[in-house]
């Protein structure tokens, strides 16, 4: 029979420290992610920084939901839920006019199966003087609206969809959040 050197089984038990920490990175760090809740309550009394000096006031009720907020310097997304209904800001860099930038989104809209664009495009204003486009857009099972904006080489667009009933009950409340956007990180 051999014998086990000192080295050896240091080796050993080296080996067996590395392979525990492993797992338990593998199995405990997504256990402790489940655990976590994706929505965080949000204040509805101060301006919630999408990205790139965007800021936006959420409705009364909502919740951020962390696993579509992305906020950053040049582009960002923010994410709210107001019951079944998701209200989503996302900002980014854009280069055209407010025409451009509602078609593309109507474009991305109906690029999706099943999405369809219901009726004009409508001017829409909000308290510190942006002005943009709004429009209704029907998805399975869904309805919508959604907002563009451009200011400042930005283009924000907002997205809302939910179930009619849900979207009705919830609407005046998302629109009067979406009227607090601001382009320079001011409160309204």
């Amino acid at each position: 029979m051999a014998r086990v050197t000192r080295r050896e089984l240091m080796n050993l038990l080296g080996a067996l420290g590395v392979v525990a920490t492993l797992a338990g990175l593998a199995f405990g760090l997504p256990a402790i992610d489940r655990a976590l809740p994706a929505e965080r309550p949000v204040s509805a009394n101060e301006p919630y920084p999408v990205g790139a000096g965007v800021t936006v006031i959420p409705p009364v009720g909502s919740t951020l939901d962390v696993t579509g907020t992305r906020p950053g310097g040049v582009t960002g997304t923010a994410l709210f839920r107001l019951g079944a209904v998701q209200y989503k800001i996302t900002v980014r860099p854009f280069p055209g006019d407010l025409g451009s930038a509602g078609e593309r989104l109507r474009q991305r809209i109906t690029g999706t199966p099943g999405y369809q664009v219901t009726g004009p495009q409508l001017e829409v204003f909000t308290a510190g003087g942006l002005i943009g486009l709004q429009g209704g857009y029907t998805a399975p099972g869904r309805s919508g609206r959604y907002a563009v904006f451009v200011s400042d080489g930005l283009t924000i667009e907002v997205t809302i969809s939910g179930v009619d009933l849900d979207l009705g009950r919830t609407l005046p409340q998302i629109e009067a959040s979406t009227r607090t956007l601001r382009t320079d990180g001011r409160e309204p």
